[in-house]
């Protein structure tokens, strides 16, 4: 994941207050900006333009990166079109996504805008989409993807299809972005439905960060942008936490942490052990490195798919050794239980494999 992204939507706040939001996300470290020209109605195009660019123009004064999102009857009514994206660049705008089709030639061509103009493809599409568009010849560093919204309730990608989609731009070296959804009262996109603006709906009722981290689990999106407007300050302070690229858990506790058992989860790096078992994911080197330092036996219930244990002093050798349980086992009373893996980010546990760095959320 290389970037954040936060949704503004000048027709629908005040200039005031989308800039206080731009500013706030700035602040958390988020470098790009998703606003959408599909939904403005009742203004004439050069109202549109200075609407849009005073907006623009602040998100530049943080050094964002701002993309328009268009269709062909959004260039119609501004009297743009595939040879002349002028009246982007005078909104200042740093690219333009594509929500629906041109025909693969005309999207290859707008690659080569005389503008400078990113051009953003849309992600979502699945069937060939892309491919056609690559077989024309595009300008691929000014070529990037980004997955739908979906306002309405179940109407939100599968998993299946998302992989598919995903899949299919890699092979090409595409960056994608994908959205996720608020869950603050009042947040609002492009149209008049509040139900979540996310990609996946699986994600639609799942907080913020399990959304994102479901992302950069997948290791295929780049890119992750809050879609509805306003999230929290503390939202996205949350998502800023998340490191690019980290399969991150958090942990609901049944123990208060032992000293020796903090250091172990938050103050050592982890990675699944290669040689992996199916009844847990190992990370060993915190038992070398806390070999002198003690591991009290308590809750050392049975373990379950999702449990967070840490070896204690009864298996000397392994002491300090950190597991994550993938499969229901006995526990012999030498592993003590600190807690589990949240229910709603159980999937988290399907991106565990062989080597791969992992961590958690303090």
């Amino acid at each position: 994941m290389a970037r954040l992204g936060i949704s503004v939507y000048p027709e629908h706040a005040p200039l005031e207050k989308n800039k206080a939001y731009i500013k706030d996300a700035a602040e958390c470290g988020f470098t790009r900006i998703f606003t959408c020209l599909l939904s403005v109605e009742g203004r004439t195009k050069q109202e549109i333009l200075e609407e849009f660019r005073e907006m623009i123009d602040y998100a530049h004064t943080f050094n964002m990166e701002v993309i328009l999102d268009v269709a062909p009857f959004v260039f119609e009514k501004l009297g743009a079109s595939y040879d002349d994206l002028s009246f982007f660049k005078e909104m200042h705008a740093d690219g333009i996504r594509l929500d629906e089709g041109f025909g693969g030639q005309k999207e290859s061509l707008m690659t080569y805008n005389k503008e400078g103009l990113k051009i953003e493809i849309n992600a979502s599409f699945g069937n060939g989409y892309i491919d056609n568009i690559i077989s024309h010849y595009p300008d691929k560093d000014k070529m990037i993807t980004c997955h739908n919204f979906y306002p309405q309730r179940y109407t939100g990608l599968s998993e299946k299809h998302f992989n598919l989609c995903n899949n299919m731009i890699k092979k090409h070296g595409l960056k994608i972005a994908a959205f996720v959804s608020s869950q603050a009262k009042g947040t609002f996109g492009p149209w008049p439905v509040n139900e979540g603006l996310c990609t996946l709906e699986s994600h639609r009722d799942l907080p913020i960060d399990v959304q994102m981290r479901h992302l950069v689990a997948t290791g295929m999106i780049d890119d992750v942008i809050i879609g509805n407007q306003f999230a929290t300050r503390e939202e996205l302070e949350t998502c800023a936490k998340i490191q690019p690229g980290l399969l991150t858990f958090k942990i609901d506790y049944e123990k208060e942490l032992h000293p020796t058992e903090r250091k172990v989860i938050f103050e050592h790096e982890h990675y699944v052990r290669g040689d992996m078992s199916e009844y847990m994911a190992r990370s060993t080197f915190p038992r070398v490195t806390y070999a002198s330092e003690s591991v009290p036996p308590e809750n050392t219930r049975d373990l379950r798919r999702g449990d967070v244990i840490v070896v204690n002093d009864n298996y000397s050798r392994y002491k300090g050794e950190l597991h994550i349980v993938l499969k229901d086992m006995p526990n012999d009373g030498r592993k003590n239980v600190i807690g589990r893996i949240p229910d709603n980010e159980m999937m988290l546990l399907d991106y565990i494999e062989p080597w791969r760095p992992f961590g958690f959320m303090e």
